[in-house]
């Protein structure tokens, strides 16, 4: 059970194709809302495809699209017309399907007759479900799962896929309709100048249980949950004010991607929601993707990062299990709930560990929390959580004792790569050569040192001095060890990580970016890794590349070798603003949000890595995600760096000085929630005013970042 990579290039979905989302389930169809069989496109729940047909005729004959029109991430209306009625010359009968994808699919049927006369239709809906798993789907490579079975009777079609004990299907039916293998029909007369309209559902069918629509047939779309939720989220949260147009659209995509992207548990409806990696393929809660979305997206909202930390916390690793790559303290990479994860170990829980970076991350996400005012009785269940994750990164993270932590896959069947850079070309020497496990990769030890600062913080906070003392030297010795093994100081960067044989892996990457992050990388390195990033090799003019064009293994078409990643160069920008590389982190804020416009206002997964000056305008990357929670969230990320916006609420102060590029102009933020109070912020002509601070807050216009653990002992 992997996630894609570069082995597996996802098939192809229908260009044009509209993407709806809710939850776990999602579609993709092209712009007639036809679903055709052959490639990506389909209805999935809990990943599984239950629809890999959806095709509507009107006698016998294809829809033409005329336009796609979305009120909501999970709802479209696909309108289009029919081919002309005999003795008409053009089409007098106007087909509307408003589709509503969530716990399987509500879908209504209106059809309009414009002509003087009555007409006589068969509507037909071609149906088929393959059942197929969704990384079959995503691999091209459709295999049947189990035992199946199929039954048209009266006004459905029930499919069935059984694997020991567990099931999977489908139920399609709609009132009126005459079924038949593969086939939904309806024979209808539709009176002069009036309208026909009939509502189809599918309803997922899991182990013996039929899921409860939430889209009922009988309910208007806007007063169900879904709709209520995304309605709230998108009028609560700051209101923010901007002259730049790119800024402000970017933003208001953010927040309703973002809002889109939640994942709400069914069995505690009172907790806050988590969030899903993104749309298509990756509708699940993630260890890396769900930890760092969260953590930049905790201006906008903290909810998502106290949602995402409980779900992880319940997932997190109690054995050792090889297949899966459990080990007790891990973070999951992924989570799944098709048929294969079905042929995983007992236990399971469908969950996949081969993540080498989620499990520092969890930590350094605890630790903002309590940053950003959420105190001990507010996340005092998840400290257990916090340790064994930490003893995780101290016992199996680093089995050999060097004070780094490595990745291996302990089976054929995990994933090559697992830190970030996933696919399995994605981490090579400067020759082009694939580097070898174990790998102890750049940026996890930044993420690891961060781990151990939020530690000793947590512990400064409660007095346990042992146990500060205990992080805080781990912190400083990791420190000195990675700026002696990681730093090449005849190339002036930092290697990409070491290999099995402790060689350092010397391609020109962007991995580096994120020590500057973390603060890992030293002071007097700092200017070396700025001018590196900044240089052509590495900036497209659009943002840094994964890899230098200098490198062997670069091809800016690659998922990984030479493409430009949004979150990447978000975080990026942040480490460079930390070191006080102020121009360099707002050429890279102000060159994606150029990148945004030209995506209309949304930010891909990614995008190819081609120079600014070659073309006009990003090239797209062809299967890239969109929505993707990461990239989705790097808008509210930049926005923090240009602020310069640091809070430390247990430390009574909250660093605000802002550096805003002068194209950005005037910026106001209203209702910013902090600690339980909102905030005002407003900022023109180099000043900048904050109002509404909790009492005892003090504001520090330093551009200097507050420290993420208090260890020389003056605070």
């Amino acid at each position: 059970m992997t996630a894609w990579t570069a082995e597996h290039a996802p098939a192809p979905v229908t260009p044009g194709s509209v993407t709806l989302i809710e939850g776990t389930a999602f579609c993709v169809c092209g712009p007639s809302g036809d679903i055709l069989p052959g490639g990506a496109d389909g209805i999935f729940f809990r990943d599984t495809r239950l629809v890999s047909r959806w095709q509507l005729l009107v006698d016998g004959e294809p829809v033409e699209p005329l336009a796609v029109m979305s009120s909501f991430p999970f709802c479209a209306t696909f309108a289009g017309r029919s081919r002309p009625r005999p003795g008409h010359a053009e089409s007098t009968v106007l087909v509307t399907r408003t589709r509503c994808v969530g716990d399987g699919l509500r879908e209504d049927i209106a059809v309009h007759n414009f002509s003087d006369e009555a007409a006589g239709l068969r509507i037909g809906l071609l149906v088929e479900s393959d059942l197929a798993d969704i990384f079959d789907v995503k691999a091209n490579r459709i295999r049947q799962w189990g035992q199946r079975s199929v039954e048209a009777a009266g006004d459905g079609l029930t499919v069935l896929s059984r694997l020991r004990e567990r099931t999977r299907g489908m139920r399609v039916s709609a009132s009126e309709a005459i079924a038949g293998p593969g086939e939904l029909c309806f024979e209808v007369v539709v009176p002069a100048r009036e309208t026909w309209r009939n509502t189809i559902t599918v309803r997922p069918l899991i182990d013996g249980h039929e899921v409860t629509p939430i889209f009922p047939p009988d309910q208007p779309v806007a007063d169900t949950g879904p709709a209520r939720r995304q309605h709230d989220w998108e009028r609560a949260g700051p209101l923010v004010s901007t002259g730049h147009p790119g800024l402000a659209r970017a933003l208001r995509r953010s927040r309703a991607d973002l809002g889109s992207l939640r994942i709400f548990d069914t069995d505690a409806p009172d907790r806050p929601p988590g969030v899903a990696a993104g749309a298509p393929w990756f509708m699940t809660v993630f260890g890396r993707d769900s930890l760092l979305t969260s953590w930049m997206a905790l201006p906008l909202d903290a909810s998502l990062a106290l949602g995402t930390l409980r779900m992880l916390a319940d997932l997190q690793g109690e054995h050792v299990d090889a297949i899966t790559e459990e080990e007790p303290g891990k973070i999951i990479h992924e989570l799944r709930h098709g048929l294969d994860s079905g042929t995983l170990p007992a236990g399971s829980r469908g969950a996949y560990f081969g993540s080498v970076d989620a499990t520092p991350l969890f930590v350094v996400l605890a630790g903002e929390l309590v940053r950003w005012g959420h105190g001990a009785e507010e996340i005092g269940w998840l400290l257990p959580h916090v340790d064994r994750a930490l003893r995780w990164i101290e016992l199996f993270g680093d089995p050999d004792g060097d004070l780094f932590v490595e990745y291996g896959r302990k089976t054929d069947r995990g994933l090559v790569n697992q830190g970030w850079k996933d696919s399995f070309d994605g981490i090579n020497f400067a020759d082009g050569t694939l580097a070898q496990a174990p790998i102890a990769l750049a940026e996890v030890q930044g993420y690891v040192y961060a781990a151990y600062l939020a530690r000793a913080h947590l512990a400064q906070l409660t007095g346990d001095t042992a146990t500060r003392q205990h992080y805080a030297d781990r912190a400083a010795a990791l420190k000195r060890a990675f700026n002696e093994a990681f730093w090449l100081p005849d190339q002036s960067w930092y290697a990409v990580g070491l290999d099995r044989h402790k060689r350092p892996i010397d391609a020109l990457a962007s991995n580096m970016g994120h020590c500057l992050l973390t603060g890992i990388a030293d002071a007097d390195k700092a200017t070396a890794v700025a001018d590196r990033l900044m240089s052509p090799q590495m900036f497209s003019g659009w943002g840094i590349r994964t890899l230098a064009s200098s490198m062997r293994a670069y091809n800016p078409m690659s998922y990984h070798n030479g493409s430009v990643w949004p979150h990447d160069n978000a975080l990026i920008a942040a480490g460079l603003m930390r070191y006080g590389y102020v121009e360099q982190a707002q050429r890279i804020a102000m060159a994606l949000l150029d990148a945004a416009d030209a995506f209309h206002g949304r930010l891909p997964e990614l995008f190819c890595g081609f120079d600014r000056a070659e073309y006009p305008q990003p090239l797209p990357y062809p299967t890239s995600c969109s929505p993707q929670a990461w990239a989705a969230a790097t808008p509210v990320q930049l926005l923090r760096t240009l602020l310069r916006f640091d809070p430390c609420i247990p430390c009574g102060r909250v660093r605000f000085a802002p550096a805003l590029p002068a194209e950005l102009g005037e910026l106001s933020i209203d209702r910013f929630s902090l600690a339980g109070q909102e905030l005002s912020m407003h900022v023109a002509d180099g000043g900048a005013d904050i109002r509404g601070l909790p009492d005892g807050l003090q504001v520090i216009h330093d551009p200097e970042p507050l420290p993420a653990a208090v260890l020389d002992g003056k605070d």
